[in-house]
């Protein structure tokens, strides 16, 4: 059970905002997964006709790929995390050393929000009163009590999503017929990332014609430029 908070004080339903970033690593991971294998794919293939080394490289690209987000992703939100630690650690401090300085925090909080200052004022003694350190931490820093980004929720999403996204191409480049092998590749790339594209929009509020566009280009640049290292190599 984390120290800093009471068991009491702890919501077992996720928010949104912890939601959303697991969500947010599985598509950035997906991402990741298609254009790399893709890229050494392509190289690959361009160097040498034999199946099974293409098949092994984009395997093995595959699975560095999805270690290397997974790593990233708990590193990244491991360190997201101990921020939000430190910020509860310290509204807790000042809660109990300067009560007056958080009461007033709390009352700009609501002034900003066109409240009187004076209905402002009740408002937040009353909030410190009954709950003090969620009042707090929720005005100041948008955090819910006992709510941290889950590290390992973030990690296990970017794995899987990496290595379900390095499949497309490596399927379509495997075990399509040779002669339509680059037309399967490209057309598996197009599709996967216009989808992650949509995905990323969706989540972002985005505008979804040019993140799937955006996606498109990068997908498209990702493949001509490995294919032409492949070929002066």
């Amino acid at each position: 059970m984390d120290v800093l908070v009471k068991k009491k004080d702890i919501d077992k339903n996720e928010t949104m905002d912890e939601k959303l970033n697991t969500l947010r690593a599985g598509v950035l991971g997906s991402n990741d997964g298609i254009l790399t294998v893709v890229g050494v794919l392509f190289s690959v293939a361009v160097a040498t006709p034999n199946q099974f080394t293409i098949f092994i490289a984009g395997l093995a690209d595959l699975m560095a790929c999805a270690f290397s987000m997974a790593s990233g992703e708990y590193a990244s939100v491991s360190a997201q995390k101990d921020t939000e630690q430190a910020a509860v650690m310290e509204e807790r401090g000042l809660l109990g050393n300067n009560r007056a300085l958080e009461v007033k925090s709390v009352r700009k909080y609501y002034m900003k929000r066109g409240v009187t200052a004076k209905t402002a004022q009740e408002i937040a003694e009353d909030l410190i009163t009954k709950k003090p350190l969620e009042t707090v931490i929720n005005v100041k820093h948008g955090l819910k009590l006992g709510h941290y980004m889950n590290p390992w929720k973030a990690a296990v999403s970017s794995l899987f999503s990496a290595a379900a996204g390095g499949l497309f191409p490596l399927l379509a480049m495997t075990l399509s017929p040779v002669a339509y092998q680059w037309q399967a590749t490209i057309l598996a790339v197009c599709v996967s990332v216009s989808l992650t594209g949509f995905l990323s929009a969706k989540l972002g509020n985005g505008l979804v014609k040019v993140a799937i566009s955006r996606n498109l280009v990068v997908g498209i640049l990702t493949m001509i430029i490995h294919y032409s290292v492949g070929i002066i190599l």
